[in-house]
């Protein structure tokens, strides 16, 4: 499992969001680098974001959702075509997990555990 996870649920359909796109970028001097990417599984989960011998360091961090094609593949229109979660890394031996919650026209996002 990835120092860094997400979940995805969507709060207007009652359930897991799956096959959400996901990318996760690194703060560098030159701007963002990528990480790794994937997509949710069935349960809205994303437990292998980055390659399995990556340590997170201190910094600043991006995950960014591709939540208008989920939209679209599930038939809902939304307001949003993605969603940008900056945060930084303070402790790197802690494991991160970004949960989303999700709906067409707003979503909460916290640190989850």
């Amino acid at each position: 499992m990835s120092g860094i996870t997400t979940h995805v649920l969507d709060t207007a359909r009652g359930r897991p969001a799956a096959d959400v796109p996901v990318t996760l970028e690194a703060k560098t001097e030159g701007g963002w680098s990528l990480v790794g990417r994937g997509a949710t599984d069935a349960d809205g989960r994303l437990r292998d974001l980055a390659p399995a011998d990556f340590v997170p360091g201190a910094g600043d961090y991006r995950l960014t959702f591709d939540v208008g094609s989920y939209f679209n593949a599930t038939g809902q229109r939304g307001f949003y075509t993605e969603v940008c979660v900056s945060f930084v890394v303070q402790d790197p031996a802690s494991h991160y997990h970004v949960p989303l919650l999700l709906s067409p026209y707003g979503y909460t996002t916290y640190r989850g555990s």
